[in-house]
């Protein structure tokens, strides 16, 4: 009971009455004791809110300490003993300050020490050290890390000296750890940035210079007034980013441009680059610069080599394009022989071959010496191991014919490195023309001395036969004047006219021939009727019959042929073919004709004279069209009148021969193309 209410009750209880001086003191303590009891009740309800808000503060402290990552320690400064308060750093029994100092890095204990001993001793109040910290409690090895430490030295009042240090520490060895590799980062990235091969320059979102690189001042020379220049100057006022960059949508920007710095002409290869946020501003631009003068310089100069080397290898191939064409026009080739391969190969050109054979083909195209070919190319190294030469009759190696041509064969030895006979070299060419040529040659030259042989003939019967038609005109023409009788006189004159015709046409021949062996003997084709001009010849040449027991008879079977000929020419063989038929037929006939042929796909002209004369002997056809050759020398005339028409067939492109019987009768004809 309250002491206020026990008196109360006593005073009642002793007199049953209450006067009023005691009612009044009554009613005053009263007061006072139920003023006591509210004022209790007020200052608990305060007390219980202080704790509760304590309580909370303590909590919200702890959570912001747990989420600060902070640890808490308060260091004794009269027993110099850690007791931890909060946080995992230090074990749960504390340290002496002792440990506390091995714990601390030898680096940086003596600053440790200091800083402690200063705060207990009152030198300062607050600090804060940063030092490396070994985290490994159980011994062993160091496990070393980094603790940011601040201090606060606690104090009483009437006291000079603190009565503890609290701590409040963080484990700093990943922060520490991070800043250290952002730092290494950043140095590497400031290292690769100024020892960059290219110039680099970075400039802020508005053009204007941030920084710049070492190689990016050497390019463009920046000392002094230039640098200053460079750098107060805006990135899209420069050439040749000005007019070509849009300032309000950058985009990445690329020139190759020349300039000259320093005197000097440069090319520079420029590449502009816009960094953007996260929302497409741009923050900052990036401008890369590299001196590509000697890369230009580089560049022509391998583009100089590249011509030359395509120059170079268009001469090659048309060196080697000319070589196969002058091998092939030559029929030539190239050959080596691989003895380890057994194999021959053969070229026209440089490199490809044109056909590999082994030593066996090799051998069977061979016809001479078969055998022995065949041997050496057995034991090539018995015969191949010195220069040699072949010259034979062989198969074609290169033509798919059955045509034996003449090939002559050279060859050279070829060595290893170890001088080790690997091989043969050569030249092979087909000299089978140039041994037609020198049949030919051997032929001709038996032509020539028998050309020189009937020459002699030929003047000995040009004297005979001028001689022969000149006394019987000055014999006659002497007798003329001496008789009287009209036909006797006729019969002279006539002897006298064939002896002036003949001797004409033994002249006319002679300059027949002399006009076919020069320039002047040229044939001139004009447009003419041949079927009318061979009739007026015709015409002409049966006058030459009419006293003469033998038939003329003309096959002319068109009314008209226009053709283009040197149809004066063609006459003058006509008449020849004729004049030579009448000498030779004393019975019979004499045929004169043509008819239109095709030749080859040509549309040509066959003409033919056909006697019953005494024919030519099968030796002597095919000498009837060379020069002086006569096949009776009885009968008159130079040998060169069939070489006179030969010529002429021969110019016109066409073709002249004869077929005989020697007793019943020659055909002489020719053709020509029209």
């Amino acid at each position: 009971m309250h002491p206020f209410l026990r008196i109360l009750s006593v005073a009642v209880a002793d007199d049953h009455t209450i006067n009023p001086f005691t009612l009044t003191v009554l009613s005053i303590l009263g007061v006072l004791v139920v003023a006591s009891i509210v004022f209790q009740r007020f200052l608990s309800i305060r007390v219980r809110r202080f704790t509760q808000r304590i309580q909370e503060s303590t909590v919200i402290l702890r959570q912001a300490l747990e989420v600060s990552g902070n640890n808490v320690a308060r260091i004794d400064a009269i027993d110099h003993y850690v007791y931890p308060v909060h946080g995992y750093v230090l074990p749960e029994e504390g340290l002496t300050f002792q440990e506390t100092l091995e714990h601390v890095h030898p680096d940086d204990r003596q600053r440790f020490h200091e800083f402690i001993m200063s705060l207990f001793e009152g030198t300062t109040k607050t600090g804060e050290l940063t030092y490396g910290w070994n985290f490994n409690y159980s011994g062993g090895k160091p496990r070393w890390g980094v603790i940011r430490n601040n201090a606060i030295a606690e104090y009483t009042p009437g006291l000079q000296k603190p009565l503890n240090v609290i701590c409040t520490f963080v484990n700093d060895s990943d922060t520490v750890k991070r800043q250290e590799e952002e730092r290494e980062l950043t140095e590497k990235y400031r290292l690769i940035f100024e020892r960059s091969i290219v110039g680099l320059s970075f400039y802020d979102a508005d053009g204007y210079l941030i920084d710049v690189n070492e190689n990016m001042r050497g390019i463009y020379q920046l000392e002094g007034k230039d640098q200053e220049e460079f750098e107060g100057s805006c990135l899209f006022d420069l050439p040749p980013f000005r007019g070509n960059v849009d300032r309000q949508h950058p985009e990445e920007f690329w020139v190759c441009t020349q300039s000259v710095l320093g005197g000097r002409e440069k090319y520079l290869e420029v590449r502009m680059h816009p960094v953007f946020d996260s929302q497409g501003n741009v923050i900052y631009f990036s401008l890369a610069a590299r001196d590509v003068t000697s890369e230009r310089q580089l560049y022509l100069q391998v583009r100089e080599n590249e011509d030359r080397i395509q120059e170079a290898n268009l001469k090659i191939q048309s060196y080697e394009t000319e070589l196969s064409y002058m091998m092939e026009s030559i029929e030539m080739r190239a050959w080596r022989s691989d003895f380890d391969k057994g194999t021959v190969s053969f070229y026209k050109g440089l490199n490809t071959p044109e056909l590999v054979v082994t030593f066996a083909e090799m051998a069977s195209f061979f016809i001479d010496d078969h055998e022995a070919v065949a041997h050496h190319f057995t034991y090539p190294e018995e015969y191949y191991s010195k220069p040699m030469s072949y010259m034979g009759r062989m198969r074609p190696i290169f033509h798919d014919t059955d045509e034996i041509q003449w090939n002559a064969i050279n060859s050279v030895p070829v060595y290893d490195d170890n001088g080790r006979l690997k091989g043969a070299f050569g030249l092979v060419r087909n000299i089978t023309h140039l041994m037609k040529k020198q049949e030919q040659l051997r032929q001709e030259t038996e032509r020539a001395n028998d050309s020189g042989h009937q020459k002699s003939v030929f003047l000995a019967n040009m004297t005979h036969e001028i001689r022969t038609p000149l006394n019987a005109i000055v014999g006659f023409s002497d007798l003329l004047t001496t008789i009287e009788q009209p036909e006797e006189r006729r019969e002279l004159i006539r002897i006298i006219h064939n002896n002036c015709d003949m001797l004409l046409r033994l002249i006319n021949d002679i300059l027949v021939m002399s006009q076919m062996d020069s320039e002047a003997g040229n044939i001139q084709p004009v447009e003419v009727d041949f079927a009318k001009e061979f009739g007026d010849v015709c015409q002409s040449l049966s006058q030459r019959v009419q006293d003469t027991p033998v038939q003329f008879i003309v096959d002319n079977p068109l009314d008209t042929l226009p053709v283009k000929l040197d149809m004066e020419r063609i006459e003058q063989v006509i008449t020849n073919f004729v004049t030579n038929a009448i000498k030779y037929t004393q019975q019979g006939h004499i045929r004169v004709g043509y008819r239109l042929e095709n030749r080859s796909g040509q549309r040509c002209i066959y003409v033919y004279c056909e006697d019953t004369g005494t024919g030519i002997p099968a030796d002597k056809c095919e000498k009837v069209f060379d020069r002086f050759f006569k096949v009776n020398e009885f009968i008159q005339g130079t040998g060169l009148g069939l070489s006179i028409c030969k010529t002429i067939v021969e110019r016109c492109g066409g073709q002249i021969g004869v077929e005989s019987v020697e007793g019943k009768g020659s055909t002489f004809w020719f053709w020509l193309p029209v």
